[in-house]
């Protein structure tokens, strides 16, 4: 018989605001402490909202990208010979973000505005990647959709393994755009499904993960988790604004359990993509009982962007390694920010303390503007 061929996550590493690597974040999460503070990075003065989850030193994007890049393949065991012909999937934004940080010194690598596919090249070529590149600039849905694709390309037997990066450090640009667009929490919390909820917060984010075949085991690699499963749909109803009934994210998570071959109740935990935000966490809480039915109000639900901030084309990559850290550990991060229920959003929301769990498989789930929605279903044991 042949084996079937699945998606594991081997090596993995991260940069949040929580910290720098991958039990940094598993760490904080669980701490359920915000990483909110005064923004130094650029310019407030102007803003209505002056704070966001940023890591205290940190280098160009670029730079730090190359960094993770290293890491994850180091924790998946690659040494350079192995990294050839590997694939990179890019996840950025498609702007000046990519120059955020401090100003690279002369020689040092892309500078402000460098095109997303420029730096993926670069990128590839400075961590030893000679296979193809792909970046992928589609807002907050970035990262989640190239984990998809590799993964895709992992089962159907195209290639053995890909590396996905994704990043976005807090910048002046977007910071403004979504404090003019009254986005963001001015009282300086993200409150995911609660009452009160006033909005989200940005955060800084920088991944890596390694995805590949069983290949990482005959290396004696122990995978961090597999993705079994994985939707994408879309629902175009608003530019900004979510479909109320959460139809659209209702068929990504479908199609996630579909192609795992598993049951609604086979779902142990949802990182869900819940920003804070009125209507868009109510339209999530409708798409998880849309899908899930009646365990759609049973799971258990945090949304972790309550603690390290929404790193837009970054989020992805950062919820699924924390979802992936939590369910290996067996205890489930906190929804921090907590004021009390919302009648709009009935779900079992983990509170106060981590939640012990035996579950072996948990959705991490994605939105963004223009009706984009993406679900990952990921395994361990």
């Amino acid at each position: 018989m042949v084996e079937a061929r699945v998606a594991q996550l081997t090596g993995v590493y991260a940069v949040s605001a929580l910290g720098r690597g991958a039990d940094a974040q598993l760490a904080g999460a669980l701490a359920g402490v915000p990483a909110f503070g005064p923004v130094s990075r650029f310019d407030t003065a102007a803003r209505r909202v002056t704070v966001a989850a940023t890591v205290p030193e940190v280098g160009t994007l670029p730079d730090e990208l190359a960094a993770a890049i290293d890491a994850a393949c180091r924790a998946a065991g690659l040494d350079r010979a192995q990294r050839t012909g590997c694939a990179l999937l890019l996840a950025v934004h498609g702007g000046p973000a990519l120059g955020a940080g401090p100003a690279p010194a002369a020689g040092a690598g892309p500078a402000l505005g460098t095109a997303p596919a420029v730096l993926a090249g670069q990128l590839a070529a400075r961590c030893g990647l000679s296979g193809h590149t792909r970046v992928y600039t589609s807002a907050c849905v970035s990262a989640s959709t190239a984990v998809a694709d590799a993964a895709a390309q992992i089962t159907r037997g195209d290639v053995e393994r890909v590396v996905v990066a994704a990043g976005y450090l807090v910048e002046s640009d977007q910071f403004a755009l979504f404090d003019a667009g009254r986005a963001l929490a001015v009282d300086g919390a993200v409150r995911p499904f609660s009452a009160g909820r006033r909005g989200l917060l940005l955060g800084d984010g920088v991944v890596a993960v390694v995805l590949e075949s069983s290949t990482g085991r005959r290396r004696g690699v122990d995978p961090v988790a597999t993705v079994v499963g994985w939707g994408r749909a879309g629902d175009a109803f608003h530019p900004c604004q979510p479909e109320p009934g959460g139809t659209g994210l209702a068929r990504a998570v479908d199609a996630a359990l579909r192609r795992a071959g598993l049951p609604p109740e086979a779902v142990g935990y949802v990182n869900a993509n819940a920003t804070g935000t009125a209507q868009s966490d109510a339209a999530e809480a409708a798409a998880l009982r849309r899908a899930l039915g009646g365990h759609g109000t049973r799971v258990a639900v945090s949304s972790t962007k309550s603690v390290h901030g929404h790193a837009l084309e970054a989020s992805g990559l950062l919820e699924l390694v924390v979802t992936a850290l939590a369910l290996r550990h067996g205890e489930l991060p906190v929804n921090a920010g907590w004021l009390g229920p919302d009648d709009s959003c009935p779900l079992n929301v983990v509170k106060d303390q981590p939640q012990k769990t035996t579950a072996t498989h948990a959705l991490t789930l994605n939105a963004a503007f223009g009706g984009a929605n993406t679900a990952l279903l990921v395994g361990v044991g």
